[in-house]
């Protein structure tokens, strides 16, 4: 299975039903009066963090994303059936950006994320009656659904990772002491992506993640490890295993310096996560004096001799990793919200932007609805939006970009051209005289 730990998605909440237009129409009920049922609910988007995903892949073949819209309202004033909401299940450890920033990090089993709400339904005539006006021939579209791009990211969670360089053996090591079976062969890059294994220990366990290789220059993007750098920041300890051959021209000892500036580049988290040291490949001649020089650089860490191909060494190492997982604490979650504190945020209702040409385009998240809502080939619909648009002041805003005669306006994707002449009063229907 291919790997996928960044991608695009495209995603939009459900369309609210339409609103009916509807008398009713009895025997013996000459004037029934407006029956018209609202539209129902589009569906919510929502995330929801499963354990049982271990990537992204399934995005990458279906980025767009939308869910169901509303059912149409009835006669009889029969509201319509409300869409379910479509919940999208996404790896834990994974981060929701929109327009570059996180909006939420979905790190905990069974975390819920609405990511695009879906639009209320459209009124029908019925919610349309008052006393002046008994019978409306008006009616709403539903709600478009909220359509947004966000980019998914996902950070593995493991509690330790492997670091170091190609073909140190951490594909071997995590095969040894998990139930992992990567991919070993004897050349350079041969792990691709991330692996992850259950360690059990001493009737303890904890999840180890082997990262690809990594070479100087990786955080600027050099080889296959600033692809996956990412992963380590959420591993609470690393191990650091050592070529005692060293890598291209590079010795054991000062390979340990170069992968430690590749992680503090890339990440001041990585830079302060604690660290053990293992030199690998115990049964090479060279091991020894690799092993003594490393030991004698970093007094102050902690430096194993190990072979993960024989499994020698690999004891004592799997001890000093539970007694550091001990000390290292667990990464908290982000601060859930207070309760009690609502965040309001007032926003400019319309803009008008002049395109030229005699063409103008107003944009606004309530200007925008409500043209999307109302139905331009009924009058009362019509009319009912001229001065919504009026009341709020797009008329006047428009004449001070200098509309004239016959330009048009663009809101959403309805176009309405301009005309200097007053707005007429829609004609009453005379009153019904009661019959005595």
């Amino acid at each position: 299975m291919k790997f996928i730990d960044k991608v695009k998605v495209f995603v939009r909440g459900g369309d609210g039903g339409k609103g009916c237009l509807s008398f009713l129409r009895e025997k013996f009920r000459e004037f029934g009066g407006p029956n018209g049922g609202d539209g129902g609910k589009g569906g919510d988007v929502v995330f929801v963090a499963d354990p049982k995903i271990r990537t992204l892949l399934d995005f990458s073949h279906r980025p767009h994303i939308k869910a169901g819209s509303g059912n149409y309202g009835s006669s009889n004033n029969m509201t319509g059936a409300s869409a379910e909401d479509l919940e999208i299940q996404v790896p834990m450890g994974t981060i929701v950006f929109r327009d570059g920033r996180p909006i939420a990090d979905l790190s905990s089993p069974g975390r819920r994320l609405i990511v695009a709400k879906g639009g209320r339904g459209g009124r029908g005539n019925a919610s349309f009656k008052t006393k002046h006006q008994t019978a409306p021939r008006i009616y709403e579209k539903g709600e478009p659904g909220e359509e947004v791009e966000l980019e998914l990211e996902l950070k593995l969670i493991a509690d330790v990772g492997l670091a170091g360089f190609p073909n140190a053996g951490k594909s071997t090591l995590l095969a040894r002491v998990s139930n992992a079976r990567p991919k070993i062969a004897d050349y350079p890059f041969t792990t691709l992506s991330p692996n992850l294994g259950i360690v059990q220990h001493k009737g303890r366990s904890f999840v180890l993640a082997d990262i690809p290789g990594l070479i100087e220059g990786a955080h600027r993007g050099k080889g296959l490890g600033d692809e996956f750098l990412r992963h380590v920041e959420r591993t609470r300890i690393l191990v650091h295993l050592v070529d005692p051959a060293g890598f291209d021209g590079v010795s054991a000892e000062d390979g340990v310096k170069r992968i430690e500036a590749e992680l503090s580049a890339h990440s001041k988290i990585l830079a302060k996560k604690p660290r053990v040291l293992a030199v690998n490949k115990r049964d090479l001649p060279e091991h020894e004096d690799a092993f003594n020089k490393v030991r004698t650089r970093y007094r102050r860490r902690k430096v194993f001799s190990i072979s993960a191909a024989t499994g020698e060494g690999v004891g004592p190492l799997l001890d000093a990793v539970l007694a550091e997982l001990d000390r290292a604490p667990v990464e908290a979650e982000a601060a859930p919200v207070r309760r009690g504190v609502k965040e309001v945020r007032v926003q400019k209702g319309f803009r008008v932007v002049n395109l030229g040409g005699g063409n103008f385009r107003v944009c606004g998240k309530f200007v925008e609805r409500a043209a999307a809502m109302a139905d331009p080939d009924f009058m009362e619909s019509a009319h009912r939006l001229q001065m919504t648009l009026k009341r709020i002041g797009v008329d006047r805003e428009l004449r001070s970009n200098g509309i004239q005669e016959g330009d048009t306006v663009s809101i959403g994707s309805l176009e309405l051209q301009w005309s200097e002449e007053p707005l007429q009063k829609l004609p009453r229907l005379p009153r019904r005289k009661r019959v005595k």
